[in-house]
């Protein structure tokens, strides 16, 4: 089992190597959460897609994962 100082060396070994912008900044999302010791909080925007996406769930107003992959290849394909 690794011990704390191992494990963080490896993960910042890891993240040297990584270019993906959008993945870097989610994990820099999380670790500032942490360092910080503060809850995330959303927009209000955020908030109210939350809202909206909790309201079609109760309207059963889904998508399968297969249907969304579906529309994710063709919009894919498109391009």
């Amino acid at each position: 089992m690794m011990g704390t100082i191992e494990l963080r060396q490896r993960i910042i070994d890891q993240l040297s190597h990584i270019d993906d912008v959008s993945f870097l900044k989610a994990i820099k999302t999380l670790v500032d959460s942490k360092a910080e010791g503060e809850i995330y909080k959303l927009s209000e925007y955020q908030k109210e897609r939350v809202r909206l996406g909790r309201e079609q769930l109760s309207k059963r107003q889904t998508l399968s994962h297969e249907a969304v992959q579906k529309e994710i290849d063709q919009w894919v394909g498109s391009k």
